[in-house]
């Protein structure tokens, strides 16, 4: 029997032999569904010994996947070079692959009007541009939480916003009046992302009502965003914003 069955968690750092990489693909994530962690275990190589390989992990280099109990204590470390089951299993663009089942499953819990998009991302192609409001690619953003640290975590926050930084800043403004109150987590993450903050200054200038609430929500549920939404949130003369 494998010394590994105690594993309930793994993490996974990409490295050039696992395959061909995904346009969306992080260079490390976690995998903790127990059905993934299963086969995982399952393709597991025999000879693993305590503590893996010593063999460098620098990215550009061969990937690895480390397991961990219940405890937070790693019990084995693969170098996917050397376990071909593990590296097929883990390509980030096989399709029967897990990651790819980690973006699948990401495409399925998306508002519905925003499902089809969604899928072709997850895919990797290039996916026609939904007619939805940023309201609701607002609320989208802001469904994915930061610990969500699987394999989608780079393609659940890029799709949506890809379709935000496409939005006149007007229209953003709107949505941000309009959104609920995750759409307003979504909303200060893209104005403090660099899809925003490196727009030309006349294309930063935010009403009022709409900064006053971002930097409200900021400074009560992600403080770290705060500073650099002081900043770049330009005012303009006044709140003259019309619904077009």
């Amino acid at each position: 029997m494998k010394p590994t069955s105690r594993a309930v968690r793994a993490v996974v750092t990409t490295g050039r032999t696992a395959g061909q990489p995904h346009p969306h693909h992080p260079a490390q994530y976690e995998i903790h569904d127990p059905g993934d962690v299963r086969e995982l275990l399952a393709a597991w190589p025999q000879d693993s010994g305590p503590g893996g390989s010593v063999d460098c992990m620098c990215l550009g280099h061969d990937g690895r996947v480390t397991l961990y109990e219940a405890s937070g204590q790693s019990v084995r470390t693969a170098t996917l070079s050397r376990a071909e089951p593990l590296a097929h299993l883990l390509a980030p663009a096989a399709p029967e692959g897990i990651p790819s089942r980690h973006r699948a499953r990401w495409a399925q819990a998306a508002p519905p009007p925003l499902r089809g998009y969604a899928t072709a991302m997850a895919r990797g192609e290039e996916p026609g541009r939904p007619g939805v409001p940023p309201a609701l690619v607002f609320s989208w953003l802001g469904a994915r939480r930061a610990q969500e640290a699987d394999a989608a975590s780079v393609l659940a926050v890029e799709a949506p916003v890809r379709l935000l930084a496409g939005e006149h800043t007007e229209a953003l403004a709107w949505a941000v009046r309009e959104t609920d109150r995750g759409g307003l987590d979504g909303a200060v993450r893209f104005f403090a992302s660099e899809a925003f903050t490196t727009r030309h200054p006349k294309r930063r200038r935010v009403p009022d009502t709409a900064r006053d609430l971002l930097l409200r929500h900021a400074r009560s549920h992600r403080p770290g965003d705060l500073p650099v939404l002081e900043r770049r949130l330009l005012r303009t003369p006044d709140d003259r914003v019309r619904r077009s």
